[in-house]
């Protein structure tokens, strides 16, 4: 039998929960129970790398073992936990994001360090690097529903001195040495 927490503290502020906390606003879900909470982060199951980092980090942020399980008939991997108060501690609204008004947390706007782990979490559930070499083009894209992430993500790269271009679902960076040096910076893809 496990042991059963009384109080459940806040989690550390750094690189990693604010990694996580992109991560769970892309590709992410917080429900309510009415004794527990449930965080599940979704994978395509052809991406071990993202598997492996984002459950391990999901160990080491809430200090206990995820669950992961591929869905019956479909493509996608489950990465889920339950405990208390995950909304509370992250920071990240639970249920449907895609009309919330999300906000990025003053510590992680506050630190650039922060800031760049927080856009690699957005970038690696919602981001995409195309490369058209006949037309030149390259391109680092975001793309949400959710206009509050869409500004988010416009000005953390902003401020982080890029110049991205934005649409009404997505945000793009296409001077080819912005896209290598952001793609870089955030450590896109790299397991």
């Amino acid at each position: 039998m496990g042991i059963l927490r009384k109080e459940y503290l806040p989690f550390k502020q750094n690189g990693d929960s604010a990694e996580l906390i992109g991560v769970i606003l892309g590709d992410g879900y917080i429900g309510k129970f009415p004794r527990t909470e449930v965080l599940t982060i979704l994978s395509n199951s052809n991406n071990t790398g993202f598997i492996k980092r984002y459950s391990s980090l999901v160990k080491k942020i809430f200090n206990k073992n995820p669950s992961i399980f591929k869905r019956k008939k479909s493509n996608c991997v489950e990465i889920k936990i339950y405990q208390k108060e995950i909304s509370k501690r992250l920071c990240v609204p639970s249920g449907s994001k895609r009309k919330l008004k999300i906000e990025t947390p003053q510590w992680i706007s506050r630190d650039k360090n922060y800031l760049k782990r927080y856009l690699r979490g957005l970038y690696e559930a919602e981001g995409s690097f195309c490369i058209h070499k006949p037309t030149y083009t390259y391109k680092l894209l975001f793309a949400n529903r959710n206009n509050y992430l869409l500004e988010i993500v416009f000005s953390g790269l902003r401020l982080l001195g890029f110049h991205p271009h934005r649409s009404k679902y997505l945000i793009q960076v296409s001077k080819r040495k912005e896209v290598y040096r952001l793609k870089d910076l955030i450590e896109f893809r790299k397991y």
